[in-house]
């Protein structure tokens, strides 16, 4: 039965990924907010986060309009 309760939670695990739905609802609304356009990184091991940080993108205002 443990097998089943890992492979159920590896496989919602999966789908959350797939769905970029890793981030908490409240850092996703902030990140709209601010219109972030960088990169945010994670680094996990065994289950504990090691590591995170961001990198901004920088866009000419060419680029802005046309996100907009």
């Amino acid at each position: 039965m443990e097998h089943g309760i890992t492979e159920a939670v590896f496989v919602e695990f999966r789908r959350k990924v797939q769905n970029s739905e890793l981030l908490a609802s409240e850092v996703a609304r902030l990140l709209r907010e601010v219109r972030f356009t960088g990169r945010l990184s994670v680094v996990v091991q065994n289950g504990e986060v090691l590591k995170s940080g961001y990198e901004e993108g920088y866009f000419t205002r060419r680029d802005d309009r046309r996100l907009t």
